[in-house]
C-alpha cells in the first residue's frame, strides 16, 4: 500500500487500478452533470471508506444529484444535514457510538464516522461547526468536495473560489475583475487546528486520494482531506477535460497535492517541472476575461504559494507537532 499510495506521478497506474476494491459504494444512475469530477471523487472515496461507515452529507450538489426519492445512490448508512452542521451531526454519531460501546452495546469495531460538504457549505456556512469538531477531537473524517463555487444553486461565489474567477455573484466587467480575493486556504486552517492528519487530494490521481482516505480513517482523532473537483458547467469547460483539469491543476501548482501528519509537510505528488499557470487557465470560460497583467499576477502568487509549502516539506515540523492522545482506562469505583 505504502508504493502506491505515494507513487509519484501515479507511474503505477497500469496495473493498480486490479488491486482496488470492485464492490460500489456509490452507484451508477446518478443524476450528476456530464463530466462531473465531483461524481468521481465520491466513488474513489467511497471505495476507500469501505462498508463499515456513517456518511453525514451537507446540502449541495452530490445531496441533489443522488438522493431523490425514492432513489439513492449511497450504499452506506448516508444522512442528508443542512449545510450549517454537517460537522455537528458527526461529532453526535461519534459521541454515540462511544456510549454504545461502554455500555457493552457495540459488538466488533465501530463503523468508520465521515462528513461530506462542498466548498460553500465548509469554508462559509459550516465553518463554525467544523472547526468546533475539530477542537473537541472527535473521530470522523471530514471531505471537502471543492468545486470552488455554490455551483447548486446557480454558481454562486464561495470563499473558495478562486481569484479572478467568473461567477454569477462575482462577474467581470469596466469595474470588476470578477472573483476579487484569493481562494480561502481551508488547509492551513485546518492543520492550525492541531488535528493528526489534513491533505489535499483529487480524483484526477485516484490512487493518491485512495490511499489519503485509507489513511484518514484510520487514523483515531479528527481529520481533514480537501478535494478539488472539477465543474465543467460552473467552469465553463469541456465535459472530457476533467481529469485533464485536474492534472493541470497539480502541474502548474494551483492546486498542489500533500498531505500534513502530526504536522510535518510532505508533497504527495511533485511535478518535475512546473507548467504554466496559462495552461490550467486557458481551458476554462471563467477566466477568459483576463488580461496579461492578471495572468501575471496569478503566476506569481501560485509560484511564492507553492515555494512556501516546499519550505514547509524541507522542514521537520512545517508548523508544529502534533501528539496523539491516549486515554488512560478508567478505573473501577469501588
Amino acid at each position: 500500500m505504502e508504493k502506491f499510495g505515494y507513487a509519484q506521478s501515479q507511474k503505477y497506474d497500469t496495473y493498480a487500478s486490479r488491486l482496488m476494491p470492485r464492490e460500489e459504494f456509490f452507484t451508477s444512475g446518478h443524476r450528476s452533470c456530464q463530466g462531473c469530477g465531483e461524481a468521481l471523487a465520491v466513488r474513489w472515496v467511497c471505495k476507500a471508506i469501505g462498508k463499515d461507515a456513517i456518511i453525514a452529507h451537507a446540502t449541495g450538489c452530490m445531496e441533489i444529484v443522488s438522493s431523490g426519492l425514492p432513489q439513492t445512490a449511497w450504499m452506506h448508512p448516508w444522512i442528508h444535514v443542512a449545510f450549517e452542521n454537517t460537522a455537528a451531526v458527526a461529532s453526535g454519531i461519534d459521541a454515540a457510538l462511544k456510549i454504545l460501546a461502554r455500555k457493552g452495546k457495540l459488538a466488533g469495531a465501530p463503523p468508520k464516522v465521515v462528513a461530506m460538504g462542498g466548498d460553500g457549505g465548509t469554508s462559509d456556512i459550516g465553518l463554525q461547526a467544523l472547526s468546533g469538531a475539530m477542537e473537541r477531537g472527535h473521530n470522523f473524517t471530514y471531505i471537502c468536495w471543492d468545486n470552488e463555487a455554490y455551483m447548486n444553486t446557480g454558481i454562486q461565489r464561495s470563499s473558495s473560489t478562486p481569484f479572478g474567477a467568473m461567477t454569477t455573484t462575482s462577474p467581470p466587467g469596466k469595474e470588476s475583475i470578477g472573483q476579487s480575493t484569493w481562494k480561502k486556504d481551508m488547509v492551513a486552517i485546518a492543520v492550525a487546528h492541531n488535528i493528526p492528519y489534513v491533505a489535499t487530494a483529487c480524483p484526477s490521481y485516484p490512487f493518491d486520494l485512495y490511499f489519503k482516505v485509507k489513511k484518514a480513517i484510520e487514523m483515531p482523532g479528527p481529520a481533514y482531506i480537501h478535494v478539488l473537483s472539477v465543474c465543467p458547467t460552473g467552469w465553463r469547460s469541456a465535459t472530457d477535460l476533467s481529469v485533464r483539469l485536474g492534472r493541470l491543476a497539480v502541474e502548474t501548482a494551483v492546486f498542489p497535492l500533500y498531505e500534513v501528519e502530526h504536522g510535518r509537510y510532505h508533497l504527495t505528488v511533485e511535478a518535475p517541472r512546473l507548467r504554466p499557470v496559462k495552461d490550467y487557465l486557458k481551458p476554462q470560460g471563467r477566466f477568459r476575461h483576463l488580461r496579461e497583467p492578471e495572468l501575471d499576477f496569478i503566476q506569481r502568487m501560485i509560484r511564492a504559494r507553492y515555494e512556501l509549502l516546499l519550505e514547509k516539506c524541507r522542514q521537520p515540523y512545517g508548523e508544529f507537532a502534533t501528539v496523539p492522545f491516549t486515554p488512560e482506562p478508567e478505573q473501577e469505583v469501588a
